[in-house]
């Protein structure tokens, strides 16, 4: 495993990028806070494939569904900081819901896979040729 550097040294970074230590990565155990830090300000605070806004909304239809108040806070708080309307929000949500209502309905009846993929491929030779016609 890499050498991770010392936690004043990691909780003095923090303090320069959010401006505080939160108290979740007081309490981590010296010898993740490091690699946990990295991690959280690569996926959290930098730009990746997939654009900040867009990952926290994620994050909110995720944890409205987990049922997680401290993630779904924390998500909500960082979807606005990047840009997320409160509309925004809310579909996130919404979709959550509707997706895992769907996921509950479709297991509960135990549709058929097969049939399922076909059809779904179906769906999409259909959709896609429409959208060419366009």
């Amino acid at each position: 495993m890499a050498t991770s550097r010392p936690r004043a040294e990691v909780e003095r970074e923090m303090r320069n990028a959010i401006g505080l230590v939160p108290r979740f990565f007081a309490r981590m155990p010296e010898e993740f806070l490091d690699l946990e830090w990295e991690i959280f300000k690569r996926m959290e605070l930098g730009q990746t494939l997939i654009p900040n806004k867009y990952k926290e909304l994620m994050g909110v239809a995720v944890h409205s569904e987990t049922k997680c108040h401290y993630c779904t806070l924390f998500h909500t708080e960082a979807a606005k900081l990047f840009g997320a309307t409160d509309e925004e929000i809310e579909e996130a949500a919404h979709y959550a819901k509707m997706t895992v209502g769907w996921s509950a309905y479709v297991n509960g009846i135990q549709l058929d896979f097969d049939q399922f993929r076909n059809e779904l491929q179906q769906m999409g030779s259909f959709l896609a040729k429409q959208k060419a016609a366009a």
